[in-house]
């Protein structure tokens, strides 16, 4: 439940900032995502092997 509502909460996000015309933003806003999915990964699962090879 609590993901949805996240995930809800960033949805509404990216469309204030395609409203808005903030679209150079959009971009900016998906690597920090990214970057934060991938530590979150690393931190929690057997995948933090595989992930601190990318970098």
């Amino acid at each position: 439940m609590r993901i949805i509502r996240r995930l809800n909460i960033i949805g509404e996000f990216f469309r204030f900032l395609w409203e808005q015309k903030l679209y150079w933003m959009i971009p900016m806003m998906v690597i920090i995502v990214a970057v934060i999915v991938i530590s979150l990964l690393g931190q929690t699962t057997a995948v933090g092997p595989f992930i601190y090879t990318l970098f």
